[in-house]
């Protein structure tokens, strides 16, 4: 097995935040659809109707209202739970049809194909049958592209989007060279995973303008002006595999919570509602990759683009005395820098908390003054398995408040169909 030449499939669900709300309302198909991020304040997704009238991913929803009353653009809210949901149920069919699944996001997953030939007449004929039963199963379109590299398997998809001759299944493998050189060339420089705006510009200076360019270049030439991991993007290109699945994901070393606030903030108490809530999420997550935290930083800022507002941004860290992931001490000590940084007479608009200085709970250093308190792990046991079982937030701190004004409002959102009794589909006869 060691010796057979590795194989990756990349499945990318098309528009996947539209895909799920046209799943569950079909009158949406064929609509010019944007999905809105928090606050109802800027595209996160757009569906190709919306792409062609060339509104940009991240445009603020505000400066499309002229667009959307001519075109009848439908804007919804961002409904995270259920794109959860449908990536959880597309993931699980993935890994019917290959024991080795890297989740990459929430709507794309690398698939090593490598020993699973015999049981196909092709990688194509593997790839229609994924499309297939996702579409079937989720009713979710999804592209595949094949290649014996991760990195050509990133651009073998977006071939499999933008020409219809691949029937959303681009093997490139199976292409010979003057085929994959002429579709290479045909590729823009930043198209190449991981070659972000300032790099292509600077391969652009250099005469390296697309991928096939790219690709011809020697590696040593990428190296002196890139570095070494440009150089390995050199080689994927050449069909040399240089990155492998990661199965497992690896521990984040930093855990964020943070978020937008739906109406502007004044007070130190509804910051402090808004502080414990997010720092509750994070000490969640933390548990869950079962981690501990030595530090913990809060920050809040106003509205820059509020210009008649008076500004203000700051933040602070806070070290702990012993590493914890008990969320009553992580809000405590939240709590805590937010009291020091705090300045009245500001609109806040948003505000967060970022736990650093993360370990493996496994390795938890004893203190000589304090000891760990057994139930204490019992008891954030016991609140992640309700929040799981009856939605997060199900129980919380008293500190993170009640009526919470501060929220985010999510006014178009539509209803969370796979994971709420009370939101459930209903067909009328």
């Amino acid at each position: 097995m060691e010796n057979t030449p590795r194989v990756f499939a990349l499945v990318d669900c098309n528009n996947f935040y539209v895909s799920c709300e046209r799943v569950f309302n079909p009158k949406l198909a064929d609509k010019p659809v944007v999905v809105l991020s928090n606050n109802d304040g800027c595209a996160v997704a757009r569906s190709n109707e919306v792409k062609a009238l060339g509104v940009k991913m991240g445009a603020p929803w505000f400066q499309m209202q002229h667009l959307a009353r001519q075109h009848g653009i439908i804007a919804l809210s961002s409904n995270y739970t259920l794109y959860a949901d449908m990536s959880q149920r597309v993931m699980t069919i993935l890994r019917d049809f290959s024991p080795e699944v890297e989740v990459y996001s929430i709507d794309e997953s690398f698939l090593g194909l490598q020993g699973l030939s015999s049981l196909w007449p092709s990688y194509s004929e593997l790839g229609q049958a994924i499309r297939h039963r996702v579409g079937q199963w989720t009713g979710l379109p999804v592209c595949v592209g094949i290649a014996p590299t991760k990195t050509l398997a990133k651009l073998a998809n977006h071939l499999a989007k933008k020409r219809p001759e691949f029937g959303g299944v681009c093997d490139l493998a199976s292409l010979g060279e003057p085929q994959l050189a002429g579709y290479l060339a045909c590729l823009e420089v930043g198209e190449v995973w991981g070659v972000g705006r300032r790099i292509a510009a600077r391969l652009q200076a250099l005469g390296i303008g697309s991928v096939q360019v790219l690709r011809a270049t020697p590696p040593q030439v990428i190296r002196e002006h890139f570095g070494v991991v440009m150089e390995r993007t050199v080689s994927e290109l050449r069909g040399i595999s240089c990155l492998d699945l990661d199965e497992v994901t690896p521990p984040k070393q930093q855990i964020i919570a943070s978020r937008s606030f739906g109406a502007l903030v004044i007070s130190q108490e509804e910051l402090r509602e808004a502080v414990s809530r997010y720092m509750q999420t994070a000490a969640e997550k933390l548990r869950q990759q079962g981690s501990l935290c030595s530090a913990v930083q809060v920050f809040i800022h106003t509205n820059p683009f509020r210009t008649h507002d008076r500004q203000y941004s700051n933040g602070v860290v806070v070290p702990l005395t012993q590493a914890t992931d008990d969320s009553r001490r992580l809000v405590a000590a939240a709590l805590w820098g937010l009291a020091r940084i705090y300045r009245p007479g500001y609109c806040y608009k948003k505000a967060g908390v970022m736990l650093l200085d993360l370990a493996p709970a496994s390795v938890r250093q004893a203190s000589l003054f304090s000891q760990v308190n057994p139930r204490t792990a019992q008891l954030m046991r016991v609140l992640d398995e309700l929040n799981a079982a009856h939605g997060r937030n199900t129980i919380h701190l008293a500190s993170s408040g009640i009526q919470q004004r501060w929220a985010a409002r999510f006014d178009h959102r539509t209803p969370r169909y796979t994971t709420r009794w009370d939101e459930l589909p209903r067909v009328h006869t």
